[in-house]
């Protein structure tokens, strides 16, 4: 959570996933600023270094992945829900986990995509396949172990990128409340059992 305060003692707080492995030196937040927001412009184009903010948190341990689970990690993400499956990622990378990892990312076109530069180089050098899901654009030619589908998350999509039930992966889902559950009914419908799955929605 980070509030700011004005010179007039007005005050705004917003809620913010946190992007970094946890390394206990820094902590990284991911912004994406709204026009009529509050708090993210300040954030995503003001603040410079040396600002002062009040930060509270993390709150809650529902929505993270632990690194001596050596279950398959299936992540799903929707928009910038990308932010605390990006955290897992980097986690995962951090301990050296030897779990295989897919992501399901949908966005509205390639250049929605947060983090595409790292997602493109950790699908080459590391055990992660990312699958995109383009609502508003065709599907392009992705190098690693990437592919792209044109339009909204669905069962072929499901069925093509996710690891099988019988697999037993830990899952996780964030993103906007249509996308987590239009995702976790999917998720269900080809087999996974609610229980395995973990969402995060906001909206």
């Amino acid at each position: 959570m980070v509030r700011l305060t004005a010179e007039d003692g007005y005050s705004s707080q917003r809620d913010y996933s946190i992007a970094s492995a946890p390394d206990g030196d820094r902590l990284e937040l991911t912004v994406q600023a709204a026009d009529d927001g509050e708090v993210s412009p300040y954030l995503a184009g003001i603040a410079e270094p040396g600002d002062q903010f009040d930060l509270r948190g993390p709150i809650g341990g529902w929505f993270v992945w632990h690194p001596e689970d050596t279950r398959p990690l299936l992540l799903l993400a929707g928009g910038s829900g990308i932010v605390p499956l990006m955290a897992m990622l980097r986690t995962h990378e951090q301990v050296k986990s030897d779990a295989p990892v897919r992501l399901i990312y949908s966005a509205r076109t390639p250049a929605d995509v947060i983090y595409a530069t790292e997602l493109s180089e950790r699908s080459r050098v590391s055990p992660l396949a990312v699958s995109y899901a383009f609502t508003r654009t065709a599907a392009q030619d992705l190098t690693g172990r990437s592919s792209a589908h044109a339009g909204r998350l669905n069962a072929s999509v499901v069925a093509e990128a996710v690891f099988p039930p019988q697999a037993g992966p830990a899952i996780y889902v964030c993103g906007p409340s249509g996308f987590v559950e239009a995702a976790t009914s999917l998720l269900i419908a080809a087999g996974h059992p609610p229980g395995a799955i973990r969402t995060e929605r906001f909206g």
